[in-house]
């Protein structure tokens, strides 16, 4: 245990710096401090000296110099043990804890700030105070955030002043990583402007989890942040621990439904959207997303843009006395959740309740390491460039809603990709989809099976008409393709189901072949400009 007798505060955000000042205060630690932090501990009655007393120099060039000292430097670095005597001799007092945040130079970065303003916010005395302190983390502490000042008051009074080794230890290495990723941040903005991008990733916080994709894999899971998203601010309230596959998953599920404006329900599995629904009533959304594909969705993760009423939860069936029609799934995931519902939900003990906005910390690039070398690019954001009518036979005025439900979803599905939508009442259905086949035939052929299943199982007349029934629904559909039709087949074969809108972003060579086929078939095409590839 070592007793805070002198602390240097120096702080950008000040959120409980007053507290965290007062009880050091309260056990007699002196208070160092300056400038505007110096102000505010002031005006909490709390008894300050200014730096300038201790580097006996004023602060000067705008607040460029205030802590670099040779007096600063020492009295946070010397040795307590091993140099306590040359440091009495050049007469430097000893600094036991340094309270410092850094200037906000992202906050400012994203205000698009020129260079000149911008390097202004560039801290260079926080940091060197840091990594003093954080060096001799074993007689120093170093506090760089605000949410760890709540603990350390805690220790503090409980042990009359004084922090122990392992507090110290800790806020080491909290203070290293917190200068990495700051001098990180500035280094890529620099190389940014330069026109010669770099990526320097800082992610920690590493929690194991049970296995990788398999279970001879070991895997760990880190957060990350507001800079790279991933899953900050994602609760759990209830169910077994994530898996690795479960967070890959889950990132599909919530970026289906973020897009989307209406209450949305999407079912996945493998990465892949096997329901996908929207409707005014989220129960209705639900049902429909189900019906997609009952049996894909077994064991899958669902992601929900609304919050999730109980009436809704219900469709999960999680206390129906036949166990059958309880229906088994990984992880439900919602902004929030109506009273009752997540007690309702811990019915099912491995079920994982994750509270999470699906917009929320969505990066703006897209990053995959492929072999141990980095991919970046930017994220698919953006639907279609155009809707350009190119056969003879229209589709009459576009839904775009249905359009650009049925964008959202074929953007989902892992290439080669198509999807089949309609629109049902006033609600929104993908139907069948086809995936990651190495030819768009068979993508096409599995979208329009699974699109005629799930109209067979929902007719309920007379058998006689059910063939006809499901063809003058996929009539209605849309069929959407995230990439162009190389060859007339595909779009023969979704004929012969009874599609009559296809959309897609062409670019093939082939391109007035497949229009050509279109209008023998008498089958509208629109052309969007946009590719979807998803790999």
């Amino acid at each position: 245990m070592r007793k805070v007798k002198r602390a240097l505060i120096s702080v950008w955000d000040k959120s409980g710096v007053v507290e965290l000042a007062l009880e050091l205060h309260r056990h007699g630690a002196e208070i160092v401090s300056t400038g505007g932090t110096a102000s505010r501990l002031r005006e909490a009655g709390i008894p300050v000296v200014d730096i300038s007393e201790i580097t006996k120099k004023p602060e000067a060039f705008g607040g460029r110099m205030k802590t670099i000292s040779y007096e600063v430097a020492s009295g946070i670095l010397f040795d307590r043990e091993r140099d306590a005597k040359e440091a009495e001799a050049l007469g430097i007092g000893a600094i036991d804890m340094v309270v410092c945040n850094l200037y906000p130079f992202v906050e400012y970065r994203d205000k698009g700030l020129a260079l000149d303003e911008l390097i202004e916010y560039v801290d260079i005395g926080g940091p060197t105070m840091i990594r003093a302190a954080a060096k001799n983390f074993r007689g120093v502490a170093v506090l760089t955030r605000p949410q760890d000042y709540q603990a350390v008051v805690e220790e503090l009074g409980a042990n009359h002043g004084a922090l122990s080794l392992e507090t110290r230890t800790r806020l080491m290495r909290i203070a290293f990583s917190q200068t990495a990723a700051y001098d990180s941040t500035i280094a890529d903005h620099m190389d940014q402007l330069a026109g010669q991008p770099s990526v320097r990733l800082h992610y920690s916080g590493a929690e194991q989890l049970r296995y990788g994709e398999n279970p001879h894999q070991a895997a760990l899971y880190f957060a990350g942040s507001a800079e790279n998203g991933g899953f900050g601010g994602m609760e759990v309230l209830g169910g077994k621990e994530l898996s690795y596959n479960n967070l890959v998953d889950l990132a599909g599920a919530l970026d289906a439904v973020a897009d989307v404006e209406e209450p949305c329900v999407a079912i996945i599995k493998h990465t892949n959207p096997c329901g996908l629904a929207a409707a005014p009533k989220l129960e209705s959304a639900f049902g429909l997303a189900w019906a997609g594909d009952p049996v894909s969705a077994f064991g899958s993760v669902i992601a929900f843009n609304r919050p999730l009423s109980m009436e809704t939860a219900h469709c999960l069936e999680l206390d129906h006395e036949e166990k059958s029609r309880r229906k088994f799934v990984e992880i439900v995931a919602a902004p929030e959740f109506e009273a009752g519902v997540v007690e309702y939900l811990r019915k099912h003990k491995s079920l994982r309740i994750l509270r999470m906005d699906p917009g929320a910390n969505r990066p703006a690039r897209d990053l995959k390491f492929v072999r141990g070398a980095l991919l970046v690019q930017d994220n698919d954001g953006k639907l279609y460039d155009k809707l350009e009518q190119v056969t003879q036979y229209g589709t009459g005025p576009i839904d775009e809603p249905l359009l650009k439900f049925g964008m959202v979803a074929v953007r989902q599905v892992k290439s080669n990709a198509i999807v089949v939508v309609r629109r049902t009442g006033d609600a929104m259905q993908l139907l069948g989809m086809g995936s990651g086949q190495p030819n768009r035939v068979n993508s096409t052929s599995l979208a329009l099976e699974r699109a005629v299943a799930t109209l067979e199982a929902e007719y309920d007349g007379d058998p006689a008409g059910r063939d006809l029934y499901v063809k003058q629904q996929l009539g209605l559909a849309y069929l959407v393709s995230d990439a162009f039709f190389p060859f007339p087949d595909s779009v023969r074969m979704a004929a012969a189901y009874g599609i009559r809108a296809i959309f897609q972003p062409g670019g093939s060579i082939r391109d007035k072949e497949v229009v050509q086929a279109c209008d023998e078939l008498h089958v509208a095409m629109v052309m969007t400009g946009i590719r979807h590839f998803k790999h």
